[in-house]
């Protein structure tokens, strides 16, 4: 039999996320970016502006969060075996050469980046605080949401519990704001133990 309890606040959300995510610290800065961006129906995506130019919402959540990944003495383990890997094609120009390894090292970095956000906004939804839908034109994908991009929806009761810092302006319009809500009371199921849980997979 499944129980539950209710806690109210932050301090709920975080105790939901313990529930759901593997990582927990890392999906509320996930969850609190978002609520940054989001407008007055908790929209945020699918672009942000930023520095005068128009970047996809996820990418820019991997740029912001890109740092918590930066430990000491990793980029230079990456590019040890990066410079492995390319050992037989590169080209002896030492400068290009290194301009090379570089450019593989960052498109590695990101591409670990975007898949801890996936991750993080995959148990956002599996939480039931975060939605997602996809705007733009559909096309023939094997991929849900291919040649369209993703916004994603915070819910009204959790918005409101989450500080508003808008550094930035994000793609989408605004509208009126929500009604006032009550303080949320969210509900933690039980965690049922056993068996590879979401987020298991997440890079070292």
């Amino acid at each position: 039999m499944e129980h539950s309890t209710q806690k109210p606040g932050l301090g709920g959300i975080y105790a939901l996320l313990s529930q759901a995510s593997s990582r927990p610290r890392y999906a509320f800065l996930v969850l609190q970016l978002i609520a940054e961006l989001a407008d007055e129906r908790g929209h945020a995506g699918p672009f942000v502006k930023t520095e005068g130019r128009a970047v996809l919402l996820r990418e820019w959540l991997c740029d912001q969060l890109l740092p918590m990944s930066e430990r000491p003495g990793r980029r230079a383990s990456l590019r040890r075996r990066v410079e492995g890997e390319l050992a037989g094609s590169l080209s002896g120009n030492a400068e290009l050469d290194a301009q090379r390894i570089e450019q593989a090292v960052d498109d590695q970095v990101r591409a670990v980046g975007r898949a801890n956000v996936s991750r993080a906004v995959s148990e956002l939804v599996k939480a039931g605080i975060v939605s997602r839908f996809y705007q733009g034109f559909a096309t023939n994908h094997v991929h849900q949401g291919g040649g369209r991009n993703v916004v994603y929806v915070v819910k009204p009761e959790v918005l409101q519990l989450l500080p508003k810092v808008r550094s930035v302006t994000i793609g989408v319009a605004l509208s009126a704001a929500p009604p006032p809500i009550d303080p949320i009371l969210v509900r933690v199921p039980q965690r049922k133990w056993g068996g590879a849980r979401q987020g298991d997979l997440f890079a070292a």
